[in-house]
């Protein structure tokens, strides 16, 4: 969607989330941006808003299903949502030894799966009676083949990437376009504690950036950057043997 007026965000408090409200704000764009942090979202609010964004926002969990539908529906209800970007997510649940990673794994799913779910449901029959609106949803490069050393962050992202190529077709249908984004390395707090070297790490801005042309084209996925696509589509298409060999030794989130 070109020229979106009323955006939706979830995760924006800080990292991707913060920096795509920062590139749409500007007089003119209303601005619906949901964070779990109060004052760092109240910090995002100030700065959309000192660029001219009218700024709404909310600390409801996306995990809390019902109280984020009855947020998103009387938001949607004031005035129509033309893009929502479903991006809250958190990483972590690396490794599986004796099942001391159950929790943290849980935890991940709950919040990039469901989270997601919880954002996007609500407001599809919405947008399927106007037959006008646009969903983004967060994948990763890691949603292109579960790696072995990031299992439950790259489940759930690969869960995502599946949700957006099942929906798409669908929902296109009703005039609802349907995008996967799939960034490489940001320098998010989620990378931030990363204890390896992240090759073609970008900045959250540069990403923010690409994922806004992305979306303005109606691209179907936006993945980034391109040598590390490629390497993760190569990774893809190898024999699961290979494949299991190579990626045994690749750095682990936890």
């Amino acid at each position: 969607m070109k020229n979106p007026n009323v955006i939706l965000i979830t995760g924006a408090s800080s990292g991707i989330g913060a920096a795509l409200a920062l590139n749409y704000a500007q007089r003119g764009i209303k601005l619906l941006l949901m964070g779990r942090d109060a004052a760092r979202l109240a910090q995002i609010e100030q700065l959309c808003r000192a660029k001219g964004a009218a700024v709404k926002t909310s600390t409801i969990p996306v995990t809390d299903g019902p109280a984020l539908r009855d947020q998103l529906l009387a938001w949607y209800d004031q005035e129509p949502i033309d893009l929502v970007v479903a991006n809250a997510g958190i990483s972590g649940g690396g490794l599986i030894r004796h099942g001391d990673h159950q929790s943290r794994f849980e935890e991940v799913m709950t919040i990039n799966v469901n989270g997601t779910l919880n954002t996007i449901l609500p407001l599809i029959g919405r947008m399927q009676q106007r037959r006008r609106g646009q969903i983004a949803l967060m994948s990763s490069l890691a949603g292109y083949r579960g790696l072995p050393t990031a299992a439950a962050y790259s489940s759930s992202k690969v869960a995502i990437r599946a949700l957006a190529e099942s929906l798409r077709p669908v929902l296109a249908r009703d005039g609802i376009g349907v995008s996967v984004i799939h960034p490489g390395f940001v320098k998010t707090p989620l990378t931030d504690v990363n204890p390896f070297w992240m090759p073609f790490l970008m900045t959250a801005d540069k990403a923010a950036e690409k994922i806004r042309a992305g979306l303005a084209a109606d691209r179907r996925q936006i993945a980034f950057p391109w040598p590390m696509v490629w390497l993760s589509r190569l990774i893809a298409f190898l024999p699961n043997a290979w494949a299991d060999k190579f990626l045994a030794r690749a750095p682990r989130k936890d």
